[in-house]
């Protein structure tokens, strides 16, 4: 897609202490094959190679613009490239995040054949390790149109670099909260920004993996005491905005999310966090949690895993180095590219959680 009559897009990328995968995810924006782009990169207040290595690519495209601040938080950084962007359209971007080359070219389509009501368009994303590597986790819904009840209970988009937004949207709505930033309670800005757009416009999809979502241990998104807290402080602002929603809305809201951190926990084999996770889940809402194969998989793992640290460990033998395993999923490079794209797990998983983000979001609407 290169008609410059297509609309502008604004690429906005926070970067603090980038280096390692800045130049990754920049690839991944210049490899688009919608090319009417501005690429903004915001620098807060980094202290490695961030600012050298986007320079660098600066040299090479023009269209890419390098802002400064002094380190102020993801949501400052974001709203500051918003306020400099030019585009009709916003795509957040995080510094470690990668793209599959037709991303914006699918979303911006999708923009172009739905309706004035619908403020943003998200894609199915495939989270990845700090080696590109897919973990087996991934993010996938069809939930559409006015998704504001479903969203407060379940956050179905996963990241904030799966979107692509209407500009004119944000500036009504208003942009990503610094508070969050001010009472330590970071990573939980974009859900916040999607409740509030949800509030006022309907949501569409684009059903395909466009996005390599990083999950790796020194993110902000490992540190799971933090993560709650910004959950409880988006859903404070939430319940004081909409107090006719039924209390079970947020207890679901703190379950669904308590099993997720357990979730997240198990994936980095921290099993007495696991159950700690598991637990808070079931004390806030004893049913719906019961109900959720994933809580077995889960308690039963934990306490396999306990079980076998109490016992002495076994001898063991070598495996070959031809023979190791490399993790679940695979990658494999997309043509004309340099960017590895990742083939998602089962497409029997995928139904499953496909269909249980509908019948959520069917449940929910009827209340």
């Amino acid at each position: 897609m290169n008609n410059l009559e297509d609309p502008l897009v604004s690429v906005v990328i926070p970067a603090y202490n980038a280096a390692d995968f800045i130049g990754q995810t920049l690839r991944s924006v210049v490899a688009q094959t919608y090319r009417h782009l501005e690429i903004i990169v915001v620098d807060d207040g980094s202290c490695d190679r961030t600012q050298a290595i986007v320079q660098g690519w600066m040299q090479q495209e023009p269209h890419i613009k390098l802002l400064h601040q002094a380190n102020a938080g993801v949501a400052a950084a974001r709203n500051l490239g918003i306020e400099n962007a030019r585009g009709q359209f916003i795509a957040p971007l995080d510094a470690d995040d990668v793209w599959h080359p037709h991303a914006i070219e699918k979303l911006v389509s999708k923009f172009q054949a739905s309706s004035a009501t619908v403020g943003v368009i998200y894609a199915w994303s495939v989270d990845i390790d700090q080696n590109d590597r897919p973990t087996g986790s991934f993010h996938a819904a069809r939930i559409a149109g006015d998704v504001y009840k479903t969203l407060i209970c379940h956050n179905f988009l996963g990241n904030a670099s799966s979107t692509l937004i209407r500009k004119a949207c944000l500036d009504q709505t208003g942009g990503y909260d610094v508070e969050f930033m001010a009472q330590n309670s970071q990573g939980c800005e974009d859900w916040d920004l999607y409740l509030r757009l949800a509030k006022s416009y309907d949501f569409a999809v684009v059903p395909e993996f466009l996005i390599g979502y990083r999950k790796i241990q020194s993110s902000m998104s490992r540190n799971h005491e933090q993560m709650a807290r910004s959950h409880q402080l988006m859903l404070q602002k939430n319940q004081q905005k909409s107090p006719d929603l039924p209390s079970y809305f947020y207890r679901l809201s703190c379950s669904s999310f308590y099993l997720y951190l357990a979730q997240q926990c198990s994936a980095s084999e921290n099993s007495r966090d696991t159950l700690s996770w598991l637990w808070r889940a079931v004390k806030i809402d004893p049913i719906t949690p019961l109900g959720r194969l994933s809580f077995y998989m889960l308690l039963i793992k934990s306490l396999l895993k306990l079980s076998q640290k109490m016992r002495p460990a076994p001898l063991a033998l070598t495996k070959p180095r031809h023979l190791a395993s490399k993790g679940p999923g695979r990658s494999m490079l997309v043509p004309g590219t340099l960017l590895p794209f990742y083939l998602p797990v089962h497409p029997l998983k995928i139904q499953l959680k496909l269909l249980a983000g509908t019948v959520l979001h069917q449940s929910l609407s009827r209340i």
